[in-house]
């Protein structure tokens, strides 16, 4: 399966049937429908519909249309409906005005007070008056489909793109673990030397001491030991190493793997952390704060995973 990221933008349009006849210097009146779906990423799956009054009970369809294909993002469905013809004004019929003059004749007789029509509210009632509206319930649906496999198709391509930084980022992590492994002995035998030098300087300032020399190097060598098992980070690269090897086969299985990526981040993070803690060089320090960065670099781009 791939990766999907959270964010992603798609539309889709469709014109319906006209509106209004053509006429000598204009052409048909007819009204599109838009539909566009954008989502970024969430923790969860956050549905927003903004829809016009003769689509809204279309919202339960269109939920139930993104949730068996969404599972994490905040994503918002805009739909519009608007007329080809913008310059166009409603042209309110004689028979239409009759009527209208008749009601406000009727009206007024029983509230004097009532305020006349403007031309505003007639051309407003001449709108309503039309024929009937036209039903884009099928062809939102349709349109919504749509979009919606271009949105996938976007999130996908954009989850490819980051799974591929995620791959550079874990082979990177890997040098800087292997780099680490082969200091720990090293630093180990350094610390022995000092050890056993300091030793020797002791025995050479208590001369005539009760103490004898087998047990003042007994206890030098028992320090070498305690700072040997202080400093070793073979646990944590293992860890570390499993954590990535983990990562790698989520990032090949593809799907909703964002939550557990997630973890397996913060758990990438504490071994870096302790792996700094217990760092006797600087050169461990530094191969930590590299992993450090790598990881923080790999949080950013998990959180818009799905």
């Amino acid at each position: 399966m791939p990766v999907y990221s959270m964010t992603g933008y798609a539309s889709a349009q469709a014109a319906g049937a006209a509106t209004a006849p053509a006429t000598e210097g204009r052409a048909a009146s007819t009204r599109r429908l838009g539909l566009e779906i954008r989502s970024v990423n969430s923790r969860f799956l956050d549905l927003a519909f903004r829809l016009p009054d003769e689509l809204r009970a279309l919202e339960p369809s269109l939920r139930s249309l993104l949730t068996s294909q969404i599972k994490r993002g905040k994503v918002e469905v805009r739909a519009t409906l608007e007329s080809t013809d913008t310059t166009s004004v409603p042209d309110p019929s004689p028979r239409l005005l009759q009527r209208l003059n008749a009601a406000q004749d009727t009206i007024r007789s029983w509230l004097p007070q009532a305020t006349p029509l403007s031309v505003a509210d007639v051309l407003r009632l001449s709108v309503h008056s039309g024929p009937a509206e036209e039903d884009w319930s099928p062809t939102a649906l349709e349109l919504a489909e749509q979009a919606l496999a271009a949105l996938l198709e976007a999130r996908a391509q954009e989850g490819a793109r980051l799974a591929t930084m995620l791959q550079g980022h874990l082979a990177q992590l890997r040098s800087l673990a292997q780099q680490a492994v082969p200091l720990v002995p090293r630093l180990v035998e350094q610390q022995r030397q000092r050890f056993l030098e300091r030793w020797k300087e002791a025995m050479g300032l208590t001369e005539g001491s009760s103490a004898s020399p087998e047990a003042a190097q007994e206890r030098a060598l028992s320090e070498a030991t305690a700072f040997a098992i202080r400093i070793d980070v073979a646990e944590e690269v293992t860890r570390l190493q499993s954590h990535l090897d983990e990562i790698e086969r989520l990032l090949k299985k593809g799907g909703d793997i964002g939550k557990r990526l997630d973890f397996l981040i913060q758990e990438l993070h504490r071994e870096a952390n302790t792996l700094g803690s217990k760092s006797a060089a600087l050169e461990l320090t530094r191969i930590s704060v590299d992993m450090k960065v790598l990881i923080e670099q790999m949080r950013e781009q998990v959180q818009n995973l799905e």
